[in-house]
């Protein structure tokens, strides 16, 4: 499985982005797809996920403002996000977790929110 994410840049604060993340390969495997984020000199934390049924998870700093999509082909997952503010800013991972637990990672899309 291969992971191709979009969508980044540079907003003000309020502003919204829409992140974009194409999966490749045995897609047919994959159950869940999200996206993580890392802020320099942090850990990489969870934002959202969403499984192949459509059940969604979000992380309590982002309910309300983001939103988790999946395309009908099941290979593209999308994250809407809304209300944007500087403590949003960070490096943007896509994951990809197969149902037999193995995952895969996208490369990085900076989000970098100004105040």
């Amino acid at each position: 499985v291969q992971l191709q994410a979009s969508g980044g840049g540079l907003v003000q604060t309020g502003g919204s982005l829409r992140l974009s993340c194409a999966a490749s390969g045995s897609i047919f495997s994959i159950n869940v797809m999200g996206w993580y984020r890392q802020a320099p000199g942090k850990q990489r934390e969870l934002v959202a996920t969403i499984t192949s049924a459509g059940l969604t998870n979000y992380a309590d700093l982002v309910k309300g403002r983001f939103t988790i999509s999946r395309s009908s082909a099941k290979n593209t997952v999308f994250l809407q996000m809304n209300s944007l503010k500087p403590e949003d800013t960070a490096v943007y991972y896509c994951n990809a977790l197969e149902y037999g637990l193995r995952g895969y990672w996208g490369q990085g899309t900076q989000v970098t929110v100004s105040s």
